[in-house]
C-alpha cells in the first residue's frame, strides 16, 4: 500500500511537470506566431492541460478501467469549474470577453448534453467517438482561423526598418527558441505518459484496498490529479492579469475533454457509463457549466462571491460521492 501511494504521487508529480512543460513550450511558440492570449489559452493551453487527462484516460481504458476513464473527464470538468475557476476568481476577479459568452461557453454546455444524450444507452461506442473527435478538428480548424484572421489584422509592417543583418538576428534567435520549446513539449510529453501509468496503476490499486469504486476514485483523487495544470495555469495568469488566457483554459480544456479526449478513447476502446454516473454526475457537470451564465452575463466578470459559491458547490459535490 505504502509503495502505490509513493507511485501514485510520483504520477501526479510527472503527470503536472509533464504539462506545466508542454503548455509552456506550446504557448512560447503559438506566442512566437503572433497568436492572440484568448485563442492561446482555447487551443494551445486548452491542449497542452487536458494532455493529463487524454494520457490518463487512454491507460485506464487499455487497462480495462473504464470507470477511471470516465470518472477522470467527469470529475475533471467539475473539478476544471467548481475548484480551478472558483479558487482563480477569488484570487483574483476575473474580466470575461463577451465573444466567450457569444460562442465558447455555449459550445461548452451543448457538448455536455449531447455526451449525455449519446451516454443514454450506457455506451459511448466508436460512432459516438468519431463524432466527439469530428467535433474538436472542427473546433479546432475554426479557433486556427480566427488566429489567422487576428494575426493579419494585427500585423504590422515593420520589414523596412530591419536591416538584413538585423532580420538574420532576429531568424536565428527564433530558431534557437523554437528548438528549445520543441525540447520542453518532447520532454512534457514524455512526463505526461510516465506519470499517467503510474497514476493509474496506483490508483486501481489503492481503490482496491480502501474498498472504493474506481469511479469514485476517478472522479476525485485521478481528476483532481490531472486538474492541476489547469489550476497552476489559471492561477499564474489570474496573477499576472491575463484572464483571457485563465478563462480560455478552462472553456477550451472542458471542450477539449469531451471532444478529444473520450473521442479518441473510444476510437480505440467502447466505455460503458452506469446509471449513477449519467443521472447524477453528469447532470452535476452540465449543471456547474449553466452556472456560469447568469454569475458572468450582466458585467462579463467573475467576481470573488461567484468563485465563493464555485467553489462551495465543488465541495458539495464531494461529500455527496463520499455520503
Amino acid at each position: 500500500m505504502l509503495l502505490h501511494s509513493i507511485l501514485f504521487v510520483i504520477g501526479i508529480t510527472g503527470v503536472y511537470f509533464g504539462a506545466e512543460w508542454m503548455v509552456k513550450g506550446s504557448s512560447n511558440l503559438a506566442r512566437e506566431f503572433g497568436i492572440s492570449p484568448l485563442i492561446i489559452g482555447l487551443t494551445v493551453v486548452a491542449f497542452g492541460t487536458s494532455s493529463p487527462e487524454l494520457a490518463v484516460s487512454l491507460t485506464a481504458a487499455i487497462k480495462e478501467s473504464e470507470e477511471i476513464a470516465v470518472g477522470n473527464i467527469i470529475g475533471s470538468n467539475i473539478a476544471n469549474i467548481g475548484l480551478v475557476l472558483g479558487i482563480t476568481a477569488i484570487i483574483f476577479p476575473l474580466k470575461v470577453e463577451r465573444l466567450i459568452m457569444k460562442i465558447e461557453l455555449p459550445l461548452m454546455i451543448g457538448i455536455s448534453v449531447v455526451f449525455f444524450l449519446m451516454a443514454m444507452d450506457n455506451k459511448i461506442g466508436f460512432v459516438d467517438g468519431l463524432i466527439l473527435f469530428t467535433g474538436i478538428v472542427l473546433f479546432t480548424g475554426y479557433q486556427v482561423y480566427r488566429a489567422i484572421s487576428s494575426r493579419e489584422k494585427t500585423q504590422n509592417v515593420m520589414q523596412n526598418a530591419n536591416t538584413s543583418e538585423g532580420e538574420a538576428e532576429v531568424l536565428n534567435e527564433k530558431r534557437k527558441h523554437f528548438f528549445l520549446n520543441a525540447i520542453f513539449i518532447i520532454v512534457g510529453l514524455a512526463g505526461l505518459l510516465i506519470g499517467a501509468h503510474l497514476l493509474v496503476k496506483s490508483a486501481i490499486f489503492i481503490a482496491g484496498r480502501l474498498g472504493v469504486s474506481e469511479m469514485v476514485i476517478g472522479l476525485t483523487v485521478v481528476a483532481f490529479g490531472t486538474s492541476v495544470p489547469e489550476m497552476a495555469t489559471s492561477a499564474v495568469s489570474a496573477l499576472r492579469k491575463e484572464a483571457d488566457i485563465c478563462v480560455g483554459n478552462i472553456i477550451g480544456s472542458n471542450i477539449f475533454n469531451i471532444l478529444m479526449v473520450i473521442g479518441a478513447v473510444t476510437l480505440i476502446r467502447p466505455l460503458n457509463v452506469s446509471k449513477q454516473t449519467l443521472f447524477f454526475e453528469v447532470p452535476i457537470m452540465i449543471l456547474f457549466s449553466l452556472a456560469l451564465i447568469p454569475m458572468i452575463r450582466g458585467n462579463l466578470r467573475l467576481g470573488r462571491l461567484e468563485g465563493v459559491l464555485l467553489t462551495l458547490g465543488y465541495f458539495i459535490f464531494i461529500l455527496f460521492l463520499f455520503r
